[in-house]
């Protein structure tokens, strides 16, 4: 089958091979987490503990505060010790006691659409593949809308991460039992899952675990990013336009992460709510990994894990190279949006020179994958022309960071992109 994709895009040195073949494991549970309140899009989760409490594994610690919010949960069993800076610390007592109700909750077909939802709710799952939104509320589907397909992305087109590769490869048949929770929330009819042909293995385990499925199919697609983008993901896999300013469900689709999909099927089997994920450790490190790890350890301690650094590093940018944010303390958690630490040397951060001007040789505009005037863009923010950048759909911009990577004078067009939304944001909150 040929493989499918979408306009525009990019193909940087993706660099997989560090990872791609390191198989799943169990990181070591931390002496103490950290357990951030905000780890989703939404309001932060409020406490419902306080210091000095006992708690256990799989314990629901903070409530979501609304409907875009999500729960949060201890991820070790032992001691509240602090509540502070917008995050609760447990010192771990080792014992991985289980919390009342962390048991089956029963069958997909023996539970009805609300049933799910609820326990996707209350497992305060989110979606893991960067960006965080409550899944309970991307499956709430309004009255108004409906839903023909769901799209599990397992793309991963982000260079260096390949721990939603391993999710595929290894835990095939939960991500299978996940997309039929997804559509059956959604009251979808047809399951896609799309897979980057660099990833063979996975495209023939799923292939084999789905023959008798006729309502999923499996989607190969070309090796591109920002392939797993939403918007280019419905339009490579279904050929849909998402109009400017809309989202999936305005053309019938409903996408999650293929990561997201076990966790859905762990809440519903095991009434296992979210506290650890998968995150593939990479670049500068002695051994480079995919390990499954406590939500709340401490970054650093996951980097001692992996032989700590090979030389001098240079940035731990946490997700990959392209939409990643280097960190500055790691002493920080891994929260439920860390998909990656990928550590860059201090000879790799010194190939990026100093911006020079824009030579308006329009490369940027040639790779934007939602096909907008990135310089057009910088300009206007650069002149605080907050409703020319309306008219220019600047909040249309997914951050793939395509036009900086392309750009021969290595100016950062993304940064000033950045800026303007967050201009044009205040402009429309200041006029509601």
């Amino acid at each position: 089958m040929e493989a499918k994709t979408f306009d525009h895009g990019i193909h940087p040195r993706y660099n997989k091979d560090l990872s791609k073949d390191k198989a799943l494991k169990e990181a070591a549970v931390p002496d103490e987490v950290v357990i951030s309140l905000q780890q989703h899009i939404g309001a932060p989760a409020k406490p419902i503990v306080e210091v000095g409490d006992t708690v256990d594994f799989g314990e629901k610690i903070a409530e979501a505060a609304g409907f875009v919010s999500a729960n949060v949960h201890a991820s070790v069993s032992g001691e509240v010790v602090a509540i502070e800076d917008m995050a609760i610390r447990i010192k771990n007592d080792g014992e991985d006691r289980l919390a009342e109700g962390i048991e089956s909750q029963g069958e997909i077909e023996d539970l009805s659409v609300e049933e799910l939802r609820e326990i996707v709710g209350e497992a305060g799952i989110v979606g893991l593949g960067g960006a965080t939104f409550p899944t309970h509320v991307k499956v709430s589907i309004p009255d108004d809308k409906n839903v023909e397909a769901v799209i599990l992305n397992g793309a991963e087109c982000e260079p260096y991460l390949t721990v939603d590769h391993r999710t595929m490869v290894e835990l095939t048949e939960e991500m299978i039992y996940g997309l039929k929770a997804i559509m059956k929330m959604c009251e979808a009819e047809k399951g896609y899952i799309g897979i980057e042909v660099n990833k063979p293995d996975a495209i023939k385990r799923t292939e084999e675990l789905i023959a008798d499925e006729p309502n999923i199919e499996v989607v190969p697609l070309e090796v591109k990013y920002p392939q797993g983008g939403e918007k280019q993901l419905i339009d490579a896999v279904l050929g849909k336009e998402v109009p400017s300013g809309g989202l999936p469900l305005d053309v019938g689709v409903v996408v999650n992460n293929v990561s997201t999909a076990v966790v859905i099927a762990e809440a519903i089997r095991e009434g296992r709510p979210l506290v650890g994920r998968g995150v593939t450790i990479t670049g500068d490190v002695k051994e480079p990994q995919n390990l499954v790890v406590r939500i709340g350890t401490p970054i650093e301690e996951i980097l001692e894990a992996c032989g700590g650094f090979k030389g001098e590093p240079g940035k731990v940018i946490l997700g990959g190279p392209m939409m990643g944010q280097a960190q500055v303390d790691l002493t920080a958690p891994v929260t439920k949006g860390t998909s990656g630490i990928l550590v860059l040397s201090k000879a790799e951060v010194a190939q990026y020179q100093e911006a020079k001007p824009c030579i308006r040789c329009a490369r940027c505009v040639d790779v934007c994958p939602v096909k907008l005037i990135p310089t057009a863009l910088m300009n206007l923010t650069k002149g605080d022309k907050v409703l020319k950048l309306q008219d220019y759909n600047v909040l249309d911009c997914i951050e793939c960071g395509s036009c900086s990577y392309t750009c021969p004078s290595k100016i950062e067009i993304l940064d000033w992109i950045k800026l303007g939304k967050g201009k044009v944001q205040a402009h429309i909150r200041e006029n509601e």
